[in-house]
């Protein structure tokens, strides 16, 4: 991450943190300023392995997590709550706040929207291992959901696949998947609604749900297609069957991470479908360390880690400096 002054040239007086809306993030840090900013903090040497476990304390009517990093420059923190019966208040699953702060003095610097900036940072990660891991040619891509993290990936793929021309949608609502296809269409795209067993006519997969149990029959899924889940950070949930574990070149964020809590590789591996020893970490991928196989698909699981809001994070601030 880019160093700073303790003295905040051009940015607010120390102790005056400054307060990013969802609106305020997306104009400072767009979806491939994002992909980039994370694949640069990689590529500088941050070890994900050496990171602090996510903290998830059990509440009433859901958890609250805890996700803090740092580095030389920056130190930050997000607070998110998980609350699975908002959905029939009307109100986010997913909500929560991102404290960011000087890596020195730890000053707060800024405030920001955490499920702004989860619903950016999640699928511009995926971003990163797109970039490296789908074929060059991609055109089409099938997107399992129709919520935030279901278009921030549409946004991602485009960032980093920009040859993409068709959005396959599968959802159970038809009205809001019917909203979905219409906004792909809307930003130049063709869409369509699509059941799962469209996959077998996708580059690339996107997995953006809850669900629990599989969302596919991975037979379908050609050897060349790349599918990223990201939907479920609980080592008894998944979105993928194991049959695509085993078969695909696999990256993770980190080998711990992905031991603890991506159900789709521990379920994979206590079906006996998959070795951890063959799980590649996304680092080493953007190092150019992994061998891809064009003979086999390659699947990106992702849980999600603190790092990578505080890459996101620091990106918005020195924009807003940048810009006054």
């Amino acid at each position: 991450m880019k160093a700073h002054s303790s003295q905040h040239e051009g940015g607010s007086l120390p102790g005056a943190a400054v307060h990013v809306d969802a609106g305020t993030l997306a104009r400072l840090v767009p979806m491939a300023d994002a992909v980039d900013a994370l694949e640069a903090v990689l590529v500088s040497g941050l070890d994900p392995e050496a990171e602090p476990p996510r903290g998830v304390v059990e509440v009433a009517g859901g958890q609250l997590l805890l996700m803090p990093s740092a580095t030389a420059s920056y130190a930050g923190v997000k607070v998110a709550t998980v609350t699975p019966a908002n959905a029939d208040r009307g109100l986010p699953r997913v909500q929560g706040l991102y404290l960011l702060l000087d890596g020195v003095t730890h000053t707060p610097l800024a405030l920001l929207d955490g499920i702004a900036l989860t619903s950016l940072r999640t699928p511009a990660v995926s971003g990163v291992a797109i970039r490296h891991l789908a074929v060059a040619e991609a055109e089409r891509l099938l997107v399992f959901g129709t919520g935030p993290q279901a278009w921030g990936h549409v946004e991602a793929v485009r960032a980093v696949r920009p040859g993409l021309r068709h959005v396959d949608v599968v959802a159970r609502d038809a009205e809001r998947v019917a909203a979905f296809v219409d906004r792909c269409r809307d930003d130049g795209l063709s869409a369509l609604a699509a059941t799962p067993e469209d996959v077998a006519h996708a580059d690339i997969v996107c997995c953006c749900t809850t669900a629990r149990e599989p969302l596919f029959d991975s037979s379908l899924l050609p050897d060349h297609a790349t599918v990223a889940a990201v939907g479920s950070h609980e080592p008894d949930a998944r979105e993928v069957d194991a049959a695509l574990v085993g078969r695909a070149t696999v990256v993770a964020e980190s080998r711990e991470v992905a031991g603890r809590e991506c159900g789709d590789l521990v379920l994979a591996v206590d079906e006996g479908a998959f070795d951890m020893a063959r799980l590649h970490t996304l680092d080493a991928l953007v190092r150019g360390e992994v061998k891809v196989d064009a003979g086999r698909p390659r699947l990106f699981k992702s849980a999600g880690m603190a790092w990578e809001d505080l890459a996101v994070a620091a990106a918005a601030y020195v924009a807003r400096d940048a810009v006054g």
